[in-house]
């Protein structure tokens, strides 16, 4: 790498400091991140959520909803079946930790997941790549808050999630947002196709306008999580049908009992199920369904302090010397130019 390329990279890292969402599209892509090893890798599309501090729904439910005052990523598709798959193969069966789906082929959404096996999912994802477990759970999956003796993870705002943790699965606010608004123009709609008016139903596809919903009872299933509809204004598919989705609790005091939130429609469901206004806490942390599923968010400003420091302290050093490089290299060119004949 030349001195000229070196700097372009170290400044972009450094500009990155204030965006760590920045550095993970450079170094990752437009944000698709891999987990998982060898043939059990996979990938997880994350989106960006922007417009930190948005004003809230104040027709959608609860109310109000949907404002959220940090910009997070949120997985693009639902999770396969597939990632289930290389979960187990990688920890879940190693640790009699395994993750039950319906089976239904590897593209296809995992159902028949608890919040309990969803959260799970989730703390593998973060100690999997070297940070913090998003959920107290212990050996036999079962859930409970963090409590202030927990000092490292504890955030009395929402104790259900390590303030520490990278991945966790929705908040209320989180879903809501990117389901039902339009950060190009600041609106809010009561379906998540951007519009008030339904979406059309389809069985599968991606054209635009479309949810995976409204099909037969019988000998019908979701769609392929990447062929469920087409994308909202965030570039999400199937945050109305296809299945519907865990997230946090909103109620603390009934967790971990009944309280686990599910949003959005199934294939099955009619048009009033993905409604703003469509809310469903009833369910328990162990409920298991075929029709219930989930995606993942990515907190962007979840950096563990110690290697924040380190990379702050690597381009520091890294700017000095190029600094140090550039002083020397005009000094020698000004005394070889001060030394040559004249011609």
């Amino acid at each position: 790498m030349n001195l000229k390329s070196l700097f372009f990279y170290l400044s972009i890292a450094v500009s990155s400091l204030s965006n760590p969402l920045l550095i993970n599209r450079n170094a990752l892509h437009a944000d698709v991140l891999f987990f998982g090893n060898n043939a059990n890798t996979f990938a997880i599309d994350f989106v960006e959520i922007a417009d930190p501090g948005n004003a809230a729904d104040s027709v959608g439910f609860p109310n109000p909803a949907g404002s959220v005052g940090y910009r997070y990523g949120i997985g693009k598709y639902e999770v396969s079946e597939s990632m289930i798959s290389s979960y187990n193969a990688e920890y879940g069966t190693s640790n009699a930790q395994t993750i039950t789906t319906n089976n239904r082929g590897p593209n296809k959404p995992a159902t028949l997941v608890s919040w309990k096996d969803a959260a799970r999912f989730v703390n593998w994802l973060n100690t999997s790549t070297g940070g913090f477990a998003a959920y107290k759970l212990d050996s036999s999956g079962n859930a409970a808050l963090w409590s202030a003796t927990d000092t490292s993870d504890y955030d009395s705002t929402n104790p259900v999630r390590s303030r520490r943790a990278r991945f966790v699965l929705p908040s209320v606010n989180e879903w809501h947002k990117a389901a039902y608004y339009d950060p190009a123009t600041d609106s809010w709609y009561y379906y998540p196709n951007g519009s008030n008016s339904p979406p059309t139903a389809v069985a599968s596809g991606t054209a635009p306008g479309t949810e995976v919903f409204n099909q037969p009872a019988v000998g019908s299933v979701p769609a392929d999580v990447t062929q469920a509809g087409g994308p909202n204004p965030n570039g999400l598919v199937a945050m109305g049908g296809n299945v519907t989705e865990w997230g946090e609790p909103i109620s603390f005091h009934l967790f971990p009992g009944s309280g686990a939130v599910q949003r959005g429609a199934n294939w099955l469901d009619d048009v009033s199920a993905m409604h703003s206004t469509a809310f469903d806490e009833t369910a328990t942390t162990s409920d298991a369904n075929f029709a219930v599923g989930f995606r993942v968010v990515m907190l962007l400003s979840a950096v563990p302090e110690p290697q924040l420091a380190a990379f702050v302290f690597v381009i520091s050093v890294g700017t000095a010397w190029l600094l140090r490089r550039s002083q020397i290299h005009r000094r020698r060119t000004t005394e070889a130019l001060r030394n040559s004949p004249t011609l």
